[in-house]
């Protein structure tokens, strides 16, 4: 007889890392409540109350405002893959390792890549994409809004107004920031933007929230197919080749959450009433509250690692107030370090990629970890676990400076 295991018991752990982070406990509650079939005009309710919630977080009117059941990634994917045509040009901003699984999502979809791309730590000027956009006609261009794997938040204020005098669509990767820091989806002027739940929103991975302009739906509307026994290479009922992908069609996606609830999948339910949970304690709060709140954190933890004789890495000009990167000392095992913050304080703390592997570690502080006491009880047992590694560092020193960041 197979092993039945014992029920799940996982320890108490204070995620500090890049994501995820400890959801909120209404958030957890709502998630325990009843399910309902995908038809019930009770749940219909609630998934317009999900995207009239949304709109507000996204700061948008856009009507197409939802979910897709999936972790962030799925967000991601779905964007792409129904904004990129096979042999599309798509202008790729890469500063970091998620601009590059944008460009993975791209070629897979057929699209043809061209990039302007920045060092790891920095970002790239508003005018440097201008003069891409302008040098290539991309049909597309894609961005991440807050890379986590450099700790950066790309300025995009202009974006969309250069895109749309090049005819081109735009898209923004949001994974990192959406509830922590401004989101200007129509300020931007963003055709699509996407997030997650399980950073600045306070929730657990597997929904991820998409605003889509009426310009990009109508552009993905035409792509759709209606008649049966249509072959994948054909075009579509509007003449273009029609999206690669069933499950992250947003075209059938958006019938889906519309008023005709053309059935496309069973929607998740579960992770619905989460989501909703989570965009209301967001806005109960107050965005511009909320963001103040992370930016305090960031601030903290920053003020926090330099006390200690640590190098943050990266331009604090373009630091995300969620994620901060700062660089292991010479001579200090990243990875005992690691190891002993979650055996000894059931604390994590994140490493990182690509060329920051082994360099830099992430010490994020956001949505329900975006509070006082954790940052304090994180960069205490952080200051004790580098003085246990022979690293020397005065006592308090790192909580002494963040107590006096907040009190500033």
């Amino acid at each position: 007889m197979p092993e039945l295991y014992g029920e799940i018991d996982p320890p108490q752990r204070l995620l500090m890392g890049p994501g995820p982070v400890n959801a909120h406990p209404r958030v957890l509650r709502a998630m325990s409540a009843d399910l309902l079939g995908q038809f019930d005009p009770e749940f219909t309710a609630y998934m317009n109350e999900t995207m009239a919630l949304y709109r507000r977080v996204f700061m948008t009117e856009n009507r197409w405002t939802m979910l897709i059941d999936g972790t962030a990634r799925a967000g991601i994917e779905a964007a792409l893959v129904s904004l990129v045509e096979p042999g599309a040009t798509v202008l790729i901003v890469r500063a970091g390792r998620f601009g590059l699984l944008l460009s993975e999502i791209v070629e897979r979809a057929g699209g043809r890549i061209e990039t302007v791309d920045a060092e790891w730590g920095a970002v790239v000027p508003m005018e440097r994409i201008a003069d891409a956009i302008a040098r290539v006609r991309p049909q597309v261009v894609a961005c991440v809004h807050g890379d986590t794997s450099t700790t950066m938040a790309q300025p995009l204020i202009g974006l969309g107004e250069i895109c749309r005098a090049a005819g081109a669509l735009s898209y923004v990767d949001a994974t990192a920031t959406l509830g922590g820091m401004a989101v200007e989806t129509d300020a931007w002027g963003a055709d699509i933007v996407t997030g997650g739940l399980q950073k600045c929103m306070g929730g657990p991975s597997g929904s991820a929230p998409i605003t889509i302009s009426d310009r990009a739906a109508d552009f993905i509307f035409a792509r759709r197919h209606t008649e049966k026994g249509i072959r994948r290479d054909d075009l579509s009922d509007g003449g273009r080749p029609r999206i690669a992908s069933n499950y992250f069609d947003l075209a059938m996606i958006m019938d889906y959450w519309s008023e005709k609830r053309l059935n496309h999948h069973t929607e998740a339910t579960t992770m619905l009433y989460g989501a909703r949970e989570c965009a209301r304690i967001a806005l109960a709060e107050g965005l511009e509250a909320r963001f103040a709140r992370h930016a305090a954190a960031g601030r903290a933890v920053t003020a926090g690692l330099r006390a200690m004789g640590l190098t943050v890495f990266g331009d604090d000009a373009y630091r995300m107030s969620n994620v901060t990167g700062v660089y292991i000392p010479d001579g200090v095992d990243g990875e005992r370090v690691r190891t002993r913050m979650r055996e000894d304080f059931e604390i994590e703390i994140g490493t990182a990629f690509g060329p920051l592997q082994g360099r830099i570690w992430r010490i994020g502080a956001m949505g329900y970890n975006a509070m006082k006491h954790k940052v304090l009880i994180t960069l205490g047992a952080l200051e004790a676990v580098l003085r246990a590694e022979g690293f020397p560092v005065k006592s308090g020193a790192g909580v002494d400076a963040a107590l006096e960041s907040y009190a500033s």
